[in-house]
């Protein structure tokens, strides 16, 4: 959730998920990329199938 000025800076939000989601590919996979609504940002991760 984006607060204040934040939201001007939505392009450096949608990079930090990015790199989170690379970081964790070994244990898990993204279901849903991010995605802004408003003053959120969201991204689905679940775990990676055994």
């Amino acid at each position: 959730m984006f607060k204040g000025r934040e939201i001007q800076h939505a392009d450096l939000a949608e990079e930090l998920l990015k790199r989170m989601a690379n970081d964790l590919k070994e244990v898990g996979e993204v279901q849903q990329m991010p995605k802004r609504e408003g003053r959120n940002m969201t991204m689905l991760v679940a775990p990676k199938k055994a």
